[in-house]
């Protein structure tokens, strides 16, 4: 499976850096309670400055809303939202252990992360607009299409696994309890991104080894290196990698 984003869509945010991790083997009996906590405290000290709102990674995905004529306070990346209900809530969702630590993880780097089941996506994920037929299912159930031009993840049936790009995910591809194999994607599009985010996917990388001890492979995709594909016996081409190490 690869995954990418349109050149179209590269071209009107040349800035883009992505995060990509892969891992199998993922369970929902996982402790996370002790690896969320750092990450909530971390959030929660960047809140004490001043409201999310305020943050440069908010703000840049503030003005890439505005610039898709969407009201930046009507749709809230996934960052945003989750920062938002942790200042005005006092903390976090509880979910799944997985998704939990995305999100502690999300909120501390201010950056929006997707957790998507992979064996509910269909062949390969491209971020792109879309053509206003691809089908998503929202977590109360309903389908809905798209907006023609409205970012979107679309697998190869032509299923959308999110709406309005960072703002919502899909109930189809949603962690749930059986899910083993996960794409776990973040996108930033601040000044400093490539760094960001590269720190942000090397803490998942490390909670990831520590807490399920389970292998990943895991990239850094910039306009330069735009692509990740899952591994496969007999090769691959994304990077497996060790905690701590800096890749691309």
């Amino acid at each position: 499976m690869q995954f990418e984003h349109s050149t179209q869509l590269r071209d009107a945010y040349p800035d883009l850096v992505a995060g990509v991790v892969q891992v199998s083997g993922i369970t929902a009996t996982a402790d996370v309670a002790g690896r969320t906590a750092g990450y909530v405290a971390e959030a929660r000290r960047r809140l004490a400055g001043g409201a999310e709102s305020g943050f440069p990674e908010i703000q840049a995905w503030r003005r890439a809303y505005a610039a898709m004529g969407l009201r930046p306070t009507k749709y809230r990346c996934a960052a945003e939202a989750l920062l938002r209900r942790l200042r005005l809530d006092g903390d976090l969702p509880r979910v799944h252990p997985l998704v939990d630590l995305c999100n502690a993880v999300s909120a501390a780097h201010a950056i929006p992360v997707a957790v998507l089941d992979l064996d509910r996506v269909d062949g390969d994920l491209v971020v792109r607009p879309a053509h206003g037929d691809e089908v998503y299912l929202s977590f109360a159930g309903d389908t809905e299409h798209p907006d023609p031009g409205e970012v979107t993840f679309t697998d190869s049936a032509g299923r959308a696994h999110a709406r309005r790009w960072t703002n919502r995910q899909s109930g189809w591809s949603a962690v749930r309890a059986g899910t083993s194999s996960v794409l776990i994607v973040a996108e930033a599009l601040h000044a400093g991104a490539e760094p960001a985010v590269t720190r942000l996917v090397a803490s998942l990388v490390t909670e990831l080894t520590d807490g399920w001890s389970v292998p990943t492979a895991a990239a850094v995709l910039t306009a330069a290196a735009p692509r990740f594909r899952t591994p496969t016996t007999g090769g691959d081409s994304g990077q497996a990698v060790s905690p701590g190490t800096r890749w691309r």
